[in-house]
């Protein structure tokens, strides 16, 4: 980047920063985007003119509420509840709620500001935004879930809907949650309308809606690996996390003939060299998704290595999935991936990568899908559980992954067209740009609103 558009860069970052003090992952987030965009934006004076990044930086609309409810004890608690409306240029505001201790302001405008070009990316008509709450469903009983979600929902319904607002679930809401969520808002409204997606498959959701992101994710690293005459066959595979994306990560992986070496948790990593096949799988996906255990289990019962306190980019491997949760990389940890072999990262999770890691990824030129692009699998599904819903109609389990197959080439070929720089094919760029373009032209098309 030249020196000019640099400074172009930190004026706008400095004005972002001042708007939003403390918010240090929303900082990030764009910092990361307008990087790409401003060159852009310098050449096509039409975005420039109309302020689009300016615009695009500031949500339509912010929910912050109180969510008062009573725990097992009778005893009253107060969490925060939270909706970020960002952008609907392009449809109602898609995205998920997170429920989770860490969940404040900041992290919830990162996510929003992400949605945006990822939904843009998908070629669905989804808009961006994302809620949650500093609720922690972890220890709670299920009436507990249910109280605390009934008195969420209670203020969220008047601001969502089908045609406005579609939530979703992330880190801490699934099937238990969105089902309390549901029902609660069709007793408000009296209707039954696809309001939310990750519904149950018998009352309105999709199929291959659990497996979407981790399926994606791979899906994306299979394109990065084609342009390079390259397959997964064969690769030695690195995941983080252990829960719905890293589980399905690893399911398609292996299927694609790849050897997933790692799978990890809050406490720490278990490497197991011989490789995590289906029955392996199938022991976590119980002892994550049923018994609530931790990884350390996996490795007392195959008797591999645990590391605790650690995360797994020491190990050697030809692929990298970080699939747990935002910066969950950093620049010395991306220096021993390409220290160790690693030339493709393709994230599962949302900006895995801190700035530095990613600049570590792009100097040594390796295949780097971010996420944005490589984990839009999740949401394109959501998507078409919308579509499902307004059909009142449901497609079988081929021919939905067969939608979402194609939709994660789509969003490769958009990349590609957008960061091709020689033989080389920056993703970020390609991915920002293409998720912006479709964004910007809809945004100036409606006016100043």
């Amino acid at each position: 980047m030249s020196n000019v558009y640099e400074q172009k860069v930190n004026d706008f970052m400095a004005k972002v920063i001042a708007k939003n003090p403390s918010e240090t992952e929303f900082h990030q987030a764009v910092h990361e985007v307008v990087e790409s965009i401003i060159p852009y934006v310098e050449e096509n004076p039409q975005y420039k003119d109309a302020k689009i990044l300016e615009r695009v930086v500031e949500p339509e609309r912010v929910l912050l509420f109180r969510v008062p409810w009573l725990d097992d004890k009778g005893e009253v608690q107060v969490n925060r509840g939270f909706r970020i409306e960002m952008n609907s240029a392009i449809g109602p505001y898609k995205g998920g709620l997170r429920f989770h201790p860490t969940v404040n302001l900041g992290i919830l405008k990162f996510l929003a500001f992400e949605q945006v070009f990822k939904n843009s990316l998908t070629t669905l008509p989804m808009g961006g935004g994302k809620g949650g709450s500093d609720f922690d469903p972890k220890g709670k009983s299920d009436n507990e879930v249910m109280r605390f979600t009934q008195s969420f929902m209670s203020e969220l319904f008047r601001h969502i809907g089908p045609n406005t607002d579609v939530p979703a679930g992330d880190i801490g809401v699934g099937g238990r949650e969105i089902g309390f969520l549901f029902g609660q808002y069709k007793k408000l409204r009296n209707e039954f309308t696809g309001v939310l997606t990750g519904k149950g498959i018998e009352w309105g959701g999709s199929l291959i809606r659990p497996e979407a992101t981790g399926y994606g994710t791979v899906y994306f690293a299979e394109e990065m690996l084609k342009t390079r005459g390259d397959s997964m066959k064969g690769k030695v595979c690195t995941i983080s996390g252990s829960g719905n994306v890293a589980q399905y990560a690893t399911e398609k992986a292996t299927e694609f003939g790849a050897k997933v070496v790692t799978l990890s948790d809050s406490g720490g990593y278990i490497y197991d060299p011989e490789g995590i096949d289906a029955e392996k799988l199938a022991y976590v996906m119980e002892l994550k998704n049923v018994k609530r255990g931790r990884i350390s289990e996996y490795a007392e019962k195959y008797g591999c290595e645990y590391h605790p306190g650690k995360r797994p980019w020491e190990v050697k491997c030809d692929v990298a999935m970080p699939c747990a949760t935002q910066n969950e990389v950093n620049e010395e940890e991306a220096k021993m991936l390409m220290a160790n072999g690693c030339f493709v990262v393709s994230e599962g999770a949302n900006m895995p990568s801190y700035p530095e890691a990613i600049a570590v990824y792009m100097e040594h030129k390796i295949l780097y899908g971010l996420g944005k692009a490589a984990n839009a699998g999740g949401v394109a599904v959501s998507g078409l559980e919308m579509s499902q819903n307004s059909l009142r109609y449901g497609w079988t389990r081929e021919e939905v992954d067969a939608k979402l197959h194609q939709i994660m080439k789509d969003i490769h070929s958009t990349c590609v067209k957008y960061g091709k720089d020689g033989d080389y094919i920056d993703y970020v760029k390609g991915a920002n740009i293409g998720g912006f373009v479709k964004v910007a032209d809809a945004m100036i098309a409606q006016g100043v609103v």
